[in-house]
């Protein structure tokens, strides 16, 4: 578990804990500024922790805990699972996790990149449809990019804007969880508000009229954590949507509000302030 490339591209092993009945898995995710940690409990019958299959050897099991770990990785388990801060980092817990998104929609990447025709690796392992127009290629020109939102009656101009200043972050799209992944029902983006990286912005969360406020609240959490793997260590927003709050943001010197992106640290009020001069009011 702690040799390089054991796990998967964007696990870095910290260290391997042995308590009384399991061993802590301690890691970083790519670029997130949190340590990490989850249990794994010690076998009592010679199996798989992956696949129920009988293994020959600690060895065999083991490798079978790192297959296991990197698929969780692969399908969200940062993003999903419940935290609990301990001794400086974040133990993570996937038993009853809530849903990354919630009943009957779905979040993912806006496609930017000729050529993309598919959403994050995550979507593909999940089997997600395809959030585009069926006929149409994903157009490279930021003119077009998200066109398909557009045409469901959204305004794309802040993250088109923010593709031609070179300053965007991500831009997340939530649509019905269905076979043709329509209609879609909210979209959401942020920009990189300093030079070093540090800072992300959320500019823009929106959902549709008569879109239940979870989604929204759902395309704001996803922003965060987008911003978290990005190595980002803070994201500020001055747009005024009522779930913020319950994601954690708060107050800042200077207006507006601000997260802090290191979940060990303490939920204070955020004393860097920030630039209102952004060109990307909330819509």
């Amino acid at each position: 578990m702690l040799r390089t490339g054991a796990v998967t591209d964007g696990y870095c092993a910290v260290d391997v804990i042995a308590e009384p009945d399991r061993m802590l898995v301690i890691f970083r995710w790519r670029r997130d500024p949190n340590t990490y940690a989850i249990g794994v409990e010690f076998p009592a019958v010679p199996e798989s922790p992956w696949t129920g299959l009988p293994v020959a050897s600690a060895y065999e099991w083991a490798a079978d805990v790192a297959g296991r770990l990197a698929e969780d990785l692969a399908t969200g388990l940062v993003r999903r699972s419940r935290r609990t801060i301990r001794d400086g980092y974040v133990l993570l817990d996937r038993h009853d996790a809530p849903d990354l998104c919630p009943a009957g929609f779905f979040i993912g990447s806006v496609p930017l990149d000729d050529g993309m025709l598919t959403l994050s690796g995550d979507d593909r392992e999940e089997g997600r449809p395809l959030p585009r127009s069926p006929s149409a290629p994903v157009p490279p020109l930021a003119s077009d990019a998200g066109f398909w939102l557009a045409e469901a009656g959204m305004d794309v101009t802040i993250p088109r804007e923010l593709i031609v200043e070179g300053r965007l972050a991500c831009w997340l799209q939530a649509y019905v969880d269905n076979s043709r992944g329509e209609p879609f029902v909210g979209q959401a983006a942020t920009s990189w508000a300093d030079e070093r990286h540090t800072t992300v912005r959320l500019d823009l969360a929106h959902v549709q009229p008569g879109v239940p406020s979870e989604v929204r609240e759902a395309l704001v959490r996803h922003a965060v954590r987008e911003a978290a793997e990005a190595g980002a260590l803070r994201v500020i927003t001055a747009i005024d949507v009522p779930e913020l709050p319950g994601v954690g943001f708060r107050p800042a010197n200077g207006g507006g509000l601000a997260l802090r992106t290191r979940d060990t640290e303490p939920p204070t009020i955020v004393t860097q302030s920030f630039s209102q001069n952004s060109s990307h009011p909330e819509t």
